[in-house]
């Protein structure tokens, strides 16, 4: 059974396991992991918290397992729009998990106030973008306030509108 849930303090080291994982990281640019110190773990949590309800992170769980994250932060400077992320451990992938996280976080993006979700997935990342694409997302030039982000990295940019 999957179970999505606020996270919190006690699943830190499991986030942190998930960043540390190459595989997990290597889309978006840390093909040896992100290794963040409990410190910083801690900080970035105290981070998410403040910002509520305008983002939040989710841990994702498959019969008690964890499995991965899901997360929106919405931009209430640029046409109320929401960025959103999940991550998988491989194990995890092609259950359904990702499908249901990622929906519950454009779910809460909706009710928290985006007018509009985006993602903006490597497009050697085929499965993610498949993913994307069966929710609904559609690929298009991105904002110009995100196109600056992304200046230098290959990504596809793709919405969904509410």
């Amino acid at each position: 059974m999957i179970l999505i849930r606020e996270t919190t303090s006690r699943d830190l080291k499991d986030v942190q396991k998930l960043w540390a994982d190459g595989d997990v990281m290597k889309f978006v640019g840390f093909p040896d992991g992100l290794h963040e110190t409990d410190e910083n773990m801690k900080k970035w949590l105290s981070w998410i918290e403040q910002g509520k309800p305008l983002r939040n992170h989710y841990s994702l769980f498959d019969d008690g397992i964890y499995c991965g994250e899901s997360f929106y932060s919405i931009d209430m400077d640029h046409n109320d729009s929401a960025a959103l992320d999940i991550k998988l451990f491989s194990f995890a992938r092609g259950k359904g998990i990702g499908t249901a996280g990622l929906k519950h976080a454009i779910k809460e993006a909706f009710a928290n106030g985006a007018k509009t979700v985006w993602v903006d997935p490597d497009p050697q990342n085929v499965k993610a973008v498949a993913l994307y694409q069966r929710l609904g997302f559609v690929a298009k030039e991105p904002p110009a306030h995100i196109a600056q982000q992304e200046e230098g990295y290959d990504v596809v940019y793709m919405e969904l509108k509410q």
